[in-house]
């Protein structure tokens, strides 16, 4: 692999699922992969299970065209970003730029929101099922699911394979 491959994981304030941020991350970086964590915060963000982590940049100071994938972690907290105008330009953004984007369990609502799941088969968390279809996603209901460049799990029972399909989507 000539030059490193970077992955941004946008994790919530409080309460992201920590296995969905922990598990990715790591199947990524023993790949070689370089991950920064961005949030709506620089404080530390608090994980579900109790998991502690400093984010790297804000939300807010993301560039896109700075990473191969985007990855957006699931938990309770991820709903912080469903109509957050910088989570919808950044799911926009990434779909656009054909790069990898992903989001595991609740955060699917995320980029349904964005409006770039329309005709994509997509799974995620059932409590979000009827957003994701009301935005012209076709829900499957699988562990994890790809479309093209877009990868979606379904919750943290699901988290070491949704790392697997985004390390192999991002070395094919």
């Amino acid at each position: 692999m000539s030059a490193t491959k970077k992955v941004l994981m946008i994790i919530a304030h409080q309460n992201f699922r920590d296995e969905e941020y922990s598990k990715p991350r790591t199947i990524l970086e023993k790949a070689g992969f370089e991950i920064t964590v961005a949030s709506s915060s620089l404080d530390i963000c608090k994980g579900t299970l109790g998991s502690k982590m400093k984010p790297d940049i804000l939300l807010s100071n993301v560039d896109v065209a700075n990473f191969d994938c985007i990855i957006f972690v699931g938990g309770a907290g991820a709903s912080e970003y469903f109509n957050n105008p910088q989570a919808l330009s950044i799911a926009r953004q990434t779909a656009a730029s054909n790069k990898i984007l992903a989001a595991i369990c609740i955060a699917p609502a995320t980029l349904a929101n964005a409006g770039v799941l329309q005709q994509k088969r997509v799974t995620s968390f059932p409590s979000v099922k009827k957003d994701l279809q009301k935005h012209g996603a076709i829900y499957t209901g699988k562990g994890v699911e790809a479309d093209g460049n877009i990868i979606t799990a379904n919750g943290p029972q699901s988290a070491q394979e949704f790392g697997r399909q985004i390390l192999d989507a991002l070395t094919k």
